[in-house]
């Protein structure tokens, strides 16, 4: 579809408002546009912050080298924001997978073994480190949140901060609207709580959609007819439920 840039959404509820729109959310010397580049750069953080989006769901590699035993995660993906917790595989120089650390495990082990390796890793703070020295050209794949928002109106590039008018945010743009006008409404001193309200509604519907896909796309068996008809499974509407 026609992807909007942030100053595009942003008159759009101007318009929803009915105040004067914003022309330029980076012009220092209005207070007008300030208020808009606050509530714009306000409502993209609470979503990054919300939860594991599967916009910003990506797959990170980490190789081992040089006998090293600490890995900062930003260091290994320069976008990272927070690790998921998926399934985490480790490979053999050979592609060949030797090892995997499921979700149950996460929730067991304070550290992650690996049997028939010497294998040893814990996570902390955004740095994975290894308590035995692993061996060289080990691959641990993993799946993180990214910590972009928006791409560049231009060259489509995911960017960590808003910094242009023409900036195309990578959340739904109905959600950013409503989240954009309660915030505008509360920064402006007016009532906003229905606004708020279906924000919340939308916000969660939206994530609860890319949730269902998640998981669906990870476990069907064969091409899109069967995520189609899980889809549908998935929802709770039988009558013999």
């Amino acid at each position: 579809g026609n992807m909007k840039s942030i100053l595009e959404i942003c008159q759009e509820v101007a318009d929803i408002a009915a105040t004067k729109r914003p022309e330029d959310l980076f012009n220092r010397n209005s207070q007008h546009e300030a208020i808009w580049l606050s509530v714009a750069k306000m409502e993209l953080d609470s979503l990054l912050r919300f939860g594991d989006w599967q916009e910003l769901t990506k797959e990170g590699i980490l190789r081992t080298a040089g006998k090293k035993t600490k890995y900062i995660m930003g260091n290994v993906v320069p976008d990272f924001y927070s690790l998921l917790n998926n399934t985490i595989y480790i490979k053999d120089t050979q592609e060949k997978v030797i090892g995997a650390i499921t979700p149950e495990d996460w929730m067991r082990e304070k550290y992650f073994s690996c049997p028939g390796i010497d294998l040893k890793f814990k996570l902390q703070n955004g740095m994975i480190h290894f308590l035995t020295v692993p061996a060289d050209g080990l691959k641990i794949v993993f799946q993180y949140r990214s910590n972009n928002i928006v791409m560049d109106g231009s060259t489509y590039e995911e960017k960590s901060v808003l910094s242009k008018n023409s900036d195309i945010p990578l959340f739904d743009e109905h959600v950013i609207k409503l989240g954009i006008l309660w915030r505008w409404y509360r920064r402006n001193g007016l009532d906003y709580a229905e606004e708020f309200n279906e924000y919340e509604r939308e916000r969660k519907l939206k994530f609860g959609t890319g949730l269902a896909t998640k998981d669906i796309n990870l476990s069907a068996p064969g091409g899109w007819g069967d995520v189609v008809d899980l889809g549908v499974m998935v929802n709770p509407v039988r009558g013999d439920a």
